[in-house]
């Protein structure tokens, strides 16, 4: 059974507080909890970690390598400049899938530059939580490892 971890970056813990006309009244919790059951009707286990702390995501993301076949990374405002994340990223050898709930091409310019795409195995973003759900399907082909 494929065992993927969700990682999700600053500020996704306000989810259902923060912006709502962007991000939904939706919960970091509803989304675990949405996620979970679509996981379970696929024969996927899930593990959640979110953090507002660059260097937690890091290490995460190192000690994602040894425990899971794939990553779906929501980096929130990290995707625009951290390198650190970025290096961390191209220095695994497991294929991470970045996200984002809004469309960053739609939004403020400084948002239409992720510097973790260009590491990812793909991008997607403007979806909201069925964005997650798309990124977890890819995971189900074991071509993609």
């Amino acid at each position: 059974m494929p065992h993927i971890l969700i990682l999700n970056g600053p500020n996704l813990n306000r989810l259902g507080k923060r912006e709502p006309d962007v991000y939904g009244t939706d919960t970091l919790t509803d989304l675990e909890q949405k996620l979970f059951q679509f996981a379970e009707g696929i024969q996927t286990e899930l593990t959640f970690f979110q953090s507002n702390h660059e260097g937690d995501l890091i290490d995460a993301l190192h000690e994602a390598e040894e425990q899971y076949d794939g990553i779906v990374l929501n980096p929130g405002a990290f995707s625009h400049y951290s390198y650190a994340i970025r290096d961390a990223v191209a220095a695994i050898g497991i294929p991470v899938i970045e996200i984002h709930l809004s469309n960053p091409h739609a939004r403020e310019a400084f948002r239409h530059r992720s510097v973790i795409a260009p590491v990812a195995r793909g991008q997607i973003t403007g979806l909201g939580f069925e964005g997650y759900k798309l990124a977890i399907c890819y995971f189900m082909n074991t071509n993609n490892k």
